[in-house]
């Protein structure tokens, strides 16, 4: 088996996403990619990626259409390294208040909220805010503490459960910008855009799990 097959990450196309910077990226890595909306495809991979950008209800509703909500369940439950950005992270939650009403994935608990109006600052948030490490997210191994990291976003994450926070920003507010509980992990920041730093983020996560799959796997005789 090659390296590779090994290490499979599945890149959710659900028509709301960042989908080719994200790709561009971990080919970059040497990472091998699949894009597909197919559910086999997708619980096949090794790990997978939730991208987003757009409107919290249309993704959900996208997702639905595609009939890859109990897909993406399906995987968190087998304990796949899961990956979310972006709107990604927000659709990991319970609901946001873009769209009232519209039930998230409900996979974390926490919800999704307007950044607050503060003088001098725009929103949507664009650009580059540094970051505060916390909790040990293995996302941040080898990351400073202070990096910066690239956001667009008018919405921001209250997690309930601090523990799962593992990065913060301040943008009017104190922002949740990383969570990670068991397989499950988040950017709203997008690591893809974020210059080496970022790059490093989406290694981090391409690596977890790597030798144990790879021990597994021979044991296993395939």
């Amino acid at each position: 088996m090659t390296h590779q097959e090994d290490n499979m990450i599945g890149i959710i196309d659900y028509d709301a996403g960042n989908i080719k910077s994200v790709e561009k990226a971990l080919h970059y890595l040497g990472e091998e990619t699949v894009v597909s909306r197919d559910p086999q495809v997708l619980l096949k991979a090794d790990k997978v990626i939730l991208p987003g950008v757009g409107s919290f209800g249309q993704a959900m509703e996208n997702l639905h259409t595609y009939g890859l909500v109990p897909v993406i369940h399906e995987m968190v439950e087998k304990k796949t390294p899961f990956l979310g950005i972006c709107l990604g992270l927000q659709l990991l939650f319970e609901s946001s208040e873009e769209t009232p009403g519209v039930e998230g994935l409900g996979i974390l608990k926490g919800r999704i909220v307007k950044i607050p109006p503060a003088p001098g600052l725009k929103i949507p948030h664009m650009g580059w805010n540094s970051l505060h490490l916390q909790n040990n997210g293995r996302l941040f191994k080898d990351i400073p503490e202070q990096t910066y990291v690239y956001f667009v976003h008018s919405y921001y994450l209250q997690a309930e459960d601090p523990e799962i926070v593992k990065a913060t920003t301040q943008y009017s507010t104190d922002i949740h910008a990383s969570v990670e509980k068991d397989n499950v992990f988040a950017c709203q920041f997008h690591p893809e855009k974020s210059s080496k730093w970022g790059l490093k983020i989406l290694e981090n996560f391409a690596s977890i799990g790597k030798e144990e799959t790879f021990g597994k796997e021979e044991k296993e005789g395939k």
